[in-house]
């Protein structure tokens, strides 16, 4: 690796060969009550909503990464049924200068005891349809998630 290198890309000294790119994949949970509502979680430090999730780590499964992400972000404890419904193409991450896939997954949990978690700083059901016209990105994609999940029923 030469002195130009950065974090997520690999770059050979043989300039033959292309450079290798690291990715992240983050795994998101979007799960919905008997009422339609989407369960949305503001993480520690963060003024913004979103569904709970996060990076997946080296070895862990996805039901291991979704279990602890889930802990983590609104103390849920119990089992989970789950299924894909989006993997999105990969983006750049300009702050860790890495590519991140998503892939989302609607989960149906045994039980709905929520809580704030460590990484957590509220959490909360709401209609996904108040996130339908946001400012944010990030809480425009909570309604679109909530849409494929609520279909995938």
């Amino acid at each position: 690796m030469n002195d130009k290198s950065v974090n997520g890309v690999v770059t050979h000294s043989d300039e033959s060969r292309h450079n290798d790119y690291l990715f992240r994949i983050s795994l998101k949970a979007v799960i919905i009550n008997d009422d339609g509502q989407v369960l949305i979680v503001k993480e520690s430090g963060r003024d913004w909503w979103d569904i709970p999730g996060g990076g997946l780590d080296h070895g862990e499964s996805i039901k291991d990464t979704l279990t602890r992400e889930l802990r983590e972000e609104v103390g849920f404890v119990g089992n989970f049924d789950y299924k894909v419904i989006l993997a999105e193409d990969p983006r750049l991450m300009l702050n860790f200068n890495l590519y991140q896939t998503r892939i989302t997954f609607a989960v149906k949990p045994d039980n709905f005891n929520f809580e704030p978690g460590d990484d957590g700083d509220e959490i909360r059901f709401i209609n996904p349809d108040d996130f339908k016209d946001s400012d944010l990105a990030n809480e425009q994609k909570i309604y679109e998630y909530s849409q494929l999940a609520l279909a995938a029923r």
